[in-house]
């Protein structure tokens, strides 16, 4: 993989992305992958000083061909493809954390911050449930969600909701209803945060939902090998 930041190319790349950006718009398929993401892992930063957002996808080593996913549906976003973070240990060994990619910074893409972020002093810099997640939640949202923060036991997929408030999850819970029948209930995981989740039957309900978006790598996420 050539990273060309930093390198003698970067006149020339820094010159390339300002000529499209004026241009770029996101497809009705990455607005409904950024909005899956932004339920799940996926992270947006204004930065220091900065006009615009960014978004930015980090998953563990053996995800790795689920990043590769991802940096295919927002490339147009992305100047460089996945690379590799490393981490340090106490004793200064170095060792490989995680692939990571991040996209160019964006109007389009600080809309979605504004969204998804609050910025009051209470939850700064926290993400939220916008209102309106009726109107943009879609399968593949679903989907992408439920790779990044479910986990499956005994024919029932849970989903990590911990950063987000109960009113919030009870309006994830009022949308998975009423725009897509499925009912899903939550609990309170040793204080940590809420999680939500689903019976067996209706488990059976989301995963033929998402299943045609489910990349066959994460299939473990609603019980297939």
């Amino acid at each position: 993989m050539v990273n060309t930041v930093g390198s003698c190319g970067s006149k020339y790349w820094h010159t390339k992305w300002r000529s499209l950006k004026s241009g770029m718009r996101l497809t009705p398929l990455q607005r409904s992958f950024i909005t899956g993401s932004m339920l799940g892992d996926g992270t947006m930063r204004m930065g220091k000083g900065a006009i615009n957002a960014n978004f930015k996808v980090d998953h563990c080593l053996k995800q790795k061909e689920y990043v590769m996913w991802k940096y295919e549906i927002l490339k147009d976003f992305v100047p460089t493809e996945p690379k590799l973070s490393y981490r340090s240990t106490q004793k200064g060994a170095r060792y490989k954390k995680s692939w990571w990619f991040r996209t160019i910074r964006h109007p389009i893409l600080t809309d979605i911050y504004r969204e998804f972020y609050k910025t009051d002093s209470y939850r700064c810099g926290k993400k939220i449930v916008p209102e309106r997640i009726i109107s943009l939640l879609d399968p593949l949202g679903i989907a992408v969600w439920v790779m990044d923060d479910s986990s499956y036991s005994k024919g029932k997929i849970d989903i990590s909701t911990y950063s987000f408030t109960l009113r919030e999850i009870e309006l994830l819970k009022k949308v998975m209803q009423e725009k897509f029948s499925i009912t899903m209930s939550y609990f309170n995981d040793r204080d940590i945060g809420y999680r939500m989740y689903c019976t067996t039957k209706e488990t059976r309900k989301l995963s033929d939902l998402i299943y045609p978006y489910i990349i066959k790598t994460m299939r473990y996420k609603i019980g297939l090998s």
